[in-house]
């Protein structure tokens, strides 16, 4: 099962995502195993604290999570580690992006050659379908706001938006996560 949690920034998305996964563990009689894969990178003392917060979160949520950070080679990362049993909450899918766009050389940019992120986000669409994993994933929903004056924070934009709507479209759920509040975008086939 694929579940993305969209939303934008303090909307609530990881916090409704750590819920999802204790949902799919806590009926279910065998152990499973939980991990968290973590795409962000502590650049700044702002992200720092964000990153705590989260951590934080986690440890007292009663479930027992195995963290992996992953800022670039995440559809690697879930070749790696998946199984049956399982399920993984990666968070996020724009922190992710970003790392990507970052990487890349201004002249990169100028020229709109993005092929090394093309490439990264071909593969996480091929793995997704083919894991034996329950996954849940979070991204931000950008494209409510307005256009961004940069030219690197536009291709973010249009980048987020294209990555958001491929992953939806393979997503057997989807859910918006507004004001603390989730709105069911796509529900599970029954």
């Amino acid at each position: 099962m694929i579940h993305l949690v969209l939303g934008g920034a303090r909307s609530g998305k990881s916090r409704f995502a750590e819920q999802q996964v204790a949902n799919i563990v806590k009926p279910l009689p065998q152990h499973m195993d939980i991990i968290y894969i973590a795409t962000a990178t502590a650049g700044d003392d702002e992200m720092n604290v964000r990153i705590s917060r989260h951590q934080q979160d986690r440890i007292t949520s009663k479930l027992l999570w195995q963290t992996i950070e992953t800022p670039l080679a995440l559809a690697d990362c879930l070749n790696q580690i998946d199984k049956a049993n399982q399920v993984i909450l990666v968070d996020c899918l724009t922190l992710y992006l970003s790392n990507h766009l970052l990487s890349l050389a201004p002249e990169q940019l100028q020229n709109g050659i993005l092929s090394s992120w093309q490439m990264e986000k071909k593969q996480l669409l091929s793995t997704l379908p083919q894991l034996q994993s329950h996954i849940v994933l979070v991204s931000n929903e950008v494209g409510s706001g307005i256009v961004p004056m940069g030219e690197l924070s536009r291709e973010f934009v249009d980048q987020a938006g294209w990555l958001n709507q491929s992953v939806a479209l393979l997503a057997d759920q989807v859910s918006l996560v507004v004001a603390g509040l989730p709105l069911s975008l796509k529900a599970p086939k029954s």
